[in-house]
């Protein structure tokens, strides 16, 4: 049996979902509040022969939690979260989480993400504001002040450090597990008129990109070397049972 052709192919398999993950936080440098996909590798034990053969899993995505820098952007409706809370919007589904603060207010004074969807206080409420009321200011709390009057709360949460996350656009998640308000703001909140940056560094994941590529280029050159000495053997000793 040709165990290092199957070692090799699972090899190339797991590198080319490495890749292709590299490749799509390289394109996402720019995206506010992006976070990076991290392959999750595993090993599998085939025990079916005399000697265990260890094979590469393809693994599993998973968005890091690790969080990008913050720009000033000098506008009031820019916000970034300071600490490991999210802010959340009505889905279509269902409630997503989000580290991406650049908020809008739409003509009837919904306050919304830039790609449409209602921004939600931390009882999932919609927030509404004037759309003619003047300039707003954003607290640490999220707690919104227009024309000196409170308008309404930002919601931020907390989602489990145990959950997984599934990715919803760029920049949103939904977990599988409940998120929960946040209350104490001394770790967590708000910061107006910043907005955080991705959390994919270019030469990170550019170093990754080439030391993954010479990876598959090593194994490409194990599968071909045990390709030319399998069909050396059947040159050499003929086929079967002739």
């Amino acid at each position: 049996m040709q165990s290092a052709l199957y070692v090799g192919l699972s090899a190339q398999v797991a590198l080319e979902k490495r890749l292709q993950t590299i490749a799509n936080n390289v394109a996402n440098v720019n995206t506010a509040a992006y976070r990076t996909d991290v392959v999750k590798f595993e090993t599998v034990l085939s025990r079916t022969g005399t000697n265990p053969v260890a094979f590469s899993s393809p693994g599993d995505n998973i968005i890091s939690r690790e969080a990008g820098s913050l720009t000033q952007t000098g506008n009031p409706l820019d916000v970034a979260v300071v600490g490991q809370g999210w802010l959340a919007f009505a889905g279509p589904n269902g409630t997503v989480y989000t580290r991406d603060g650049r908020l809008q207010i739409a003509p009837n004074g919904d306050l919304q993400t830039l790609t449409g969807f209602p921004v939600v206080d931390q009882g999932g409420a919609q927030i509404t504001l004037d759309p003619n009321g003047g300039p707003l200011t954003i607290a640490r709390s999220g707690a919104i002040t227009q024309d000196g009057n409170e308008a309404g709360t930002l919601g931020l949460f907390n989602i489990p450090a145990d959950a997984n996350l599934d990715r919803y656009g760029n920049s949103g998640v939904v977990p599988d597990r409940p998120a929960t308000a946040i209350t104490d703001f001394t770790r967590d909140g708000i910061r107006q008129s910043y907005v955080e940056g991705s959390g994919a560094n270019p030469m990170l994941e550019l170093t990754r990109l080439i030391s993954a590529s010479r990876a598959f280029d090593g194994t490409n050159s194990l599968v071909e070397g045990t390709e030319s000495s399998l069909q050396n053997a059947i040159r050499t000793l003929g086929e079967p049972g002739k």
